[in-house]
Order: structure tokens, then sequence, then C-alpha cells
């Protein structure tokens, strides 16, 4: 297909400007003309008014239908398809209610999200309606004026977990007339932070209960599998779908490019970040507006000085990076030059990936695959939100699932969205909920409704042993004394607990004189902190001077910023419970409890600029005690014999079918590879062979081993296309190279791993 026979040549001569040979595959998705519908009940007339509307997509109606009966919703349709407007409606008719006026509540991921739909409510012109942010940004006087005056709330989960439940007696008013919670951007809340959000949203309905009021739920959501039951899964409600997108959406080609192999042998590629630079650049400076996305802070930055050096002087001002860590001066600076036009060109971390309207762009550019379908098709819809004319690309990176999809195009365009997950019985996530929960209001039975009774029982247990809860009988009437298990300990439960790490304590990293960098769950923190650790924030280089894992502390000092460190570890992995077996071609599969035994035996130092090695050096650290959920393979030694694998070579193929598969791992489980971890082994004790685990990566997992082995036909396969259309020699970040191996990618086999898999599938 010609590029020239586009009406989009002016968008895609940008991409010619770049001058690599990249594009791989061209795909032109065709206008949609909108599907109109009435409410059952028309909308009020000053609600018509100040929504500018004059007619309602299909999606728009249905949604709105649901929540006016009382019925909790998930609307999972495109980007730009209006699902603002299907909450907008609901809280304008609760604040106008002349009878009993109502309250909302909107729960955003991200400050940013938050702000851009306060200036929408804001624009609304209802006198009756009084929007609040409140978050971290807010100053004292903000948040009192937020208590006292505001029908509708916005603001995140962290800040509803902290800073509004366990202070409900100030909020009691709100509470009791709260009509409708909203919940944005569902697709986000998976994993470990969806499992403490579930919970978070229990103790929030828990609340409402205690105040008289029982809020209908409205969630939004990019496309992800199953939506409602994931909503469901949140909220612990029945919730309906709505997914059949009505709006109406401009012609969007969409151009996959894959920077060249620069050495055959290594696998290595042009960089996919300078690529994306000179896209952005050449978008720029064809009066085209674009944002880039870029998946972490550091390479935001790189990407934005890159673009800017590029354009001419008078251009490159119109370049800004945008990512969390700024000021709120900052970030609110940014996002008003977005959405009033006088940005040209912006480069994100997903802090902008979620429904921001910064109408107006016409390109959007991916540097790398973001990890999951629906995060791709989040980004990529950033661009054409007012139906104009639009371009995506995806520069692939190095790593084996970029390097997947364009070779399997089809994948990104016919894929079906995988569903995402919560573990609500995780008793690392469960406990520190039901510490928050005591301390807001005693636990009886009748929290039974909230959560599941065996959770509940052996939840309240554990903290009593640990003595944060005590329980006590109190007489009600006549009938025999009831329990209730009350906060024993000191200060707030919520102040220790972080939603988006699986543990409940977390440690403090800081300067020598105290003052605060960051926190890391403790679980993480031997192969993030080790004394020597390079450790970013905010777009900062520090080195960890010092490790005290009793006191939760690491102290760090300012770094030049010009080398990384890679964690060198030796793990031990035993099985507590292998619940569910079957195979998968000649292997056996399993899925169960495992214990992961870790420790840092020393790390690597690595030139950022040259990526020369300068050398590894010892540690002597405690090991680290992880119990998760993980699935494994258990392979016949003869299967290996068959397969011409020999015995010296084992080690390294199973190594290299770990990796693979663990690099592969997202597109069927939403998760990122740093959220899973994995072991081989030629011989496992447990399991009485050769084994390849996969396991959570967080302390009583997240979901993502179940999903793991309910895929592992399809993943197993996808794994081994990998290997085989990838064009090194002897392995690379493509294919069976991690960053984050413990054994700094030690022994890998590529041709084992690729003998051993065909042999597995037949």
């Amino acid at each position: 297909m010609a590029l020239t026979d586009s009406p989009l040549d002016t968008l895609l001569g940008a991409l010619e400007d770049v001058g690599d040979p990249g594009i791989v595959h061209v795909e032109r998705l065709p206008p949609r003309p909108a599907r109109t519908a009435e409410p059952a009940r028309p909308l009020r007339p000053d609600v018509r008014a100040a929504l500018g509307v004059d007619a309602l997509w299909s999606h728009q109606v249905e949604a709105l239908d649901l929540a006016r009966a009382g019925r909790s919703v998930a609307v999972a349709t495109g980007t730009a398809s209006g699902k603002s407007l299907c909450y907008q409606v609901p809280i304008a008719e609760a604040v106008l209610d002349p009878v009993h006026p109502g309250t909302s509540l909107c729960i955003f991921p991200t400050k940013a999200l938050a702000q851009d739909q306060l200036r929408s409510f804001t624009n609304l012109g209802l006198r009756e309606l009084v929007a609040c942010a409140y978050d971290g940004d807010c100053s004292p006087e903000a948040r009192t004026h937020a208590r006292k005056h505001a029908n509708l709330l916005l603001t995140n989960p962290e800040m509803l977990h902290c800073g509004i439940l366990p202070h409900h007696h100030r909020w009691a008013t709100f509470l009791m007339r709260l009509r409708y919670v909203v919940i944005d951007e569902l697709h986000t809340l998976r994993g470990i932070f969806g499992s403490h959000v579930a919970h978070v949203l229990r103790r929030l309905r828990r609340l409402c209960a205690r105040y008289g009021s029982s809020p209908t739920f409205i969630f939004t959501s990019a496309t992800i599998g199953e939506p409602a039951r994931l909503a469901s899964a949140l909220c612990g409600l029945p919730v309906e779908e709505v997914s059949a997108d009505g709006s109406p959406r401009g012609e969007r080609v969409v151009v996959l490019w894959n920077p060249p192999v620069l050495d055959l042998a290594t696998g290595v590629r042009a960089s996919s970040r300078k690529t994306t630079a000179r896209m952005v650049a050449s978008l720029v400076a064809r009066d085209h507006r674009c944002i880039a996305f870029s998946r972490s802070r550091r390479t935001t930055e790189t990407v934005a000085i890159e673009a800017r050096r590029l354009l001419p002087r008078h251009l490159s001002t119109l370049v800004r990076p945008y990512r969390g860590g700024y000021l709120a001066d900052e970030r609110r600076e940014i996002e008003g030059e977005l959405a009033d036009g006088r940005l040209k060109g912006v480069v994100a971390t997903t802090a902008l990936e979620l429904g921001v309207d910064i109408g107006g762009l016409d390109a959007c550019v991916l540097d790398g695959f973001p990890g999951t379908i629906a995060s791709f098709w989040q980004q990529a819809g950033r661009a054409g939100r007012a139906q104009q004319r639009s371009l995506a690309v995806l520069v692939a990176g190095e790593d084996a699932l970029d390097q997947y999809l364009t070779a399997h195009p089809d994948e990104l365009f016919t894929r079906p969205p995988e569903p995402a997950v919560v573990n609500l019985s995780n008793p690392y996530v469960l406990d520190a909920h039901l510490a928050c929960a005591a301390f807001e209001a005693p636990l009886t039975h009748d929290d039974e409704q909230w959560w599941d009774h065996a959770d509940l029982a052996d939840g309240v247990r554990r903290l009593v042993t640990r003595d944060h809860l005590e329980v006590r009988r109190v007489r009600r009437g006549h009938r025999r004394p009831q329990p209730k298990a009350v906060w024993a300990d000191r200060g707030f439960p919520s102040h220790g607990v972080g939603l988006r790490s699986g543990s409940s304590r977390e440690l403090r990293i800081a300067l020598a004189d105290g003052s605060l960098v960051g926190t890391v769950d403790t679980a993480r923190a031997p192969a993030v902190v080790h004394p020597g650790a390079m450790y970013l924030h905010q777009g900062r280089c520090f080195q960890v001077t010092a490790l005290d894992l009793d006191e939760a502390v690491a102290i760090v000092e300012p770094a030049t910023g010009d080398e990384a460190t890679q964690a060198r570890s030796s793990t031990r992995i035993s099985v507590l419970d292998d619940e569910l077996r079957r195979s998968v071609g000649r292997a056996d599969l399993h899925l169960g409890t495992v214990e992961v035994v870790s420790q840092i035996t020393g790390y690597q130092r690595r030139d950022l600029t040259t990526g020369e090695t300068l050398g590894v050096v010892s540690l002597e650290m405690p090991p680290a005690r992880l119990v998760t959920r993980s699935f494994w393979y258990v392979i016949d030694p003869a299967l290996l014999e068959a397969a011409g694998v020999e015995p010296a070579a084992v080690p390294g193929t199973l190594h290299a079918a770990e990796h693979a598969a663990i690099g592969i791992l997202p597109l069927f489980a939403i998760c990122d590879r740093w959220d899973v971890g994995g072991v081989s082994t030629p011989w496992q004790d447990d399991t009485g062979g050769p084994t390849i685990f996969v396991h959570d990566g967080y302390p009583g997992g997240a979901g993502i081993a179940e999903l793991g082995y309910g895929a592992a036909d399809r993943h197993l396969a996808a794994t081994l296309d990998v290997l085989l259309s990838c064009r090194c020699e002897q392995g690379c970040p493509s294919c069976v190279q991690s960053p984050k191996c413990g054994n700094l990618n030690e022994p890998l086999d590529k041709a084992g791993a690729i003998a051993l898999l065909r042999s597995i599938l037949g």
C-alpha cells in the first residue's frame, strides 16, 4: 500500500523525514458515523443547555438510563467517545434534584485527569454545582472549603484511602447524600493496584451504609475484556456493561515502525528513543500538533531534549516533556498550554495516557508498546479526538513483545483485549484494609456483606494475633453479646498502606539530612535500593549509600546519572500448594502457591552512554522471602534428550525459555514484565524434574498467575514464535535477554530453548 494514496499525505510525509527504512505495516481505520438515541426520560432543559449537546450517542443513552435506574454500569468504549457525559448528566441531575439533592464522588487515577474534569464541570456553568478537587496539591483552606461546600468531589484512590475514609465523621453530610460514585479509567485498576482499590471501595460502601446511603457506581474504561466483571469485583455490586460505541470517528492511519538492526549477531537495533524524537521534530516542523509517549521519566526527558535539539530555535520551545514528579504549578502550566494549543508537541509518560481532553492533536507517536492492547489504543486515541484525520505510530523497542507485534501486526488490530483481574483474598492486601476499616468503625459479623466470610474471619484472626486488633463483646438489648474487632494499635493504619504495592509496609528513601526522596515497598527494597544502587526519582539520579531493613530506610546521595546498576541475586523456590494441573503439549502445567527466597549477592555497574560494563560489585544481603502465586512447567528429562539438548545446555535452555515466556506474557495477562518473576532449574525436588516457574512479583499474588495458567497453550506457542522470528544468533533483548535478570542473563541458550519448545508443542 502506497502511503501517498492517503489523504493524510502531510502527516505521513513527516515519517519520510525520519530517514530509517522502518515501516513494517500500515493499517487504515476508516471513519465511522455516529449513532444517536434518546433517553427514556428527556434531559432537563438546563442540563442539556449546560452540556451544549444537540443529540446523545447510543452508548451514552444506554449508560444514562441504567444509572438513572440505580443500576451500576461500566462504560467501555473508545477514546473520545464521550464517556464523561455518561456521568456528567446523572451528577448534574442529582445536584438539581428539588426534593433530595445528592452528592457525587469522582475517583480518577491521576491528578491531571481530576483537574481536567474539574475544568469541564466548572465550565457547565450550573450555579448549584459546587465541584472541588481534593488531592495532595490542595491547600488546607481548599480542603476545608471542599468539606463544607462541595456537592461534587474529584479525588484519587490514595486520597480517598488516606484523607477521606479515616476522617469520615468530617464528611458525614456528604456521605449521607452520596448518590453516585464515578470510577474513571477502569482498565488501570488491575493486579495489585486494583486489589487495593477493591478494598477501598468496600470501605467506602460500608461507611455510606452507616450514614444511610447506597450510591450507584459508574465506571468508564478504555476497551478491555469483560469490563463489567472487573467493575463488579472492584465494587462488590452487580454491574451492567455498555460497550457498543455509538460515537463518530475520523479516519486514522496506524503505522508500525521497527528501527533497523545494527548488528545481526547481537540483535542490537537503532534507538527507538532517537527515532521517536525525530518523528516529533518532523511533525512539529510541518505544523502538526502531536504527542509522544515514553515508558519512563528518564526517556521522556531524553526524547523531549532530542526533539527540541533537532528543531529550529523558534520552534524548539513548542515541545515540552510531561511526567510525574513535576510541581503542581508546572503540571497546570503544561496542561493549559496543551488545552489552548500553544504547544505543538508534548512528550509524556502514561500521566497523559488517560482521558485528559487535549483535543486538536493530529498525531501520536509511541516509543515502545505500552504493555497492553488497551493502553495502546488509549494512547493512540489521544490524536483525532475532534474527528479529524489522524496518525498513530508505534516505534518498536528491542524487547520481545514489541518485536512479536511487528512480526504479527494483525495481533494488534484483531486480538480481543484480555480481561483484567484483582485478587481480593491476597492476605497482604486484605489485612491492611481490614485494619483500616476497623479504625473507621469496629468490625462485626455484619461486615460479611462487604467481605467474604472466610476472608474476614481469617484476616481478623491474623490482625488480633499481631496485636493490631482487639476483640470485644457488646450486648445488644436482650440478645447474647456480639463480638466486635476494634483498632488497638497506634496512629492511622492507612498511612502505612501504599495502594500500588503488595506490601503493607513501605521503606523510606531519604537523604542524609532526613529529607524524603521517595518510598518503595519492603518486598522490593533489596533489589531496588541495595547499597551502591542507582535510584531514579523525579528525573534525578541518586546512589544508595546505606540500607537499613530493620528501620525501613535507605540513605541516598545525589549522583551524576551517567551509570546504571543491575542487582545480581541467587534464588530458591519451593512449592507450598500445588492446586491445579493440566497438560500443555508434552509438558505438565501446574498452578499454586510458592515461596521464593532471593538474596542479593552483588550488582553490575554499566555506563549509560556506551553500555559498557564497568564491573561487578559483591554484596552480602539478608535473604528476602516472597510467598506468592505461580504457574510452572514440569518437563520430562526424556523430552529434553529427545529435543537434542545436551545435559550441559539444560540450564541455559530453561533459562532462555523462561525469559522469552515472561517477555511475551503481557499479551495474554494484562500486566507488565516487571510485575512477574521467574525461576528455572534443571532439577526441582518439589516437582521431581526440570521446571520453569513464572510467578507474581507481589506478596500473595495479583491474579497474573491464574491468567497465565489459563492462556498457557496460546502463550507457549507465541513464546516459540518470538524465538523463531528473531534473527539474532545467540540471543538478544528481542527474544531471550531480560533487563531484570538476577543472573545478568547468564547462561542463555536460545537454540536449546527453540528445540525444547518445538518438542513440547510437537
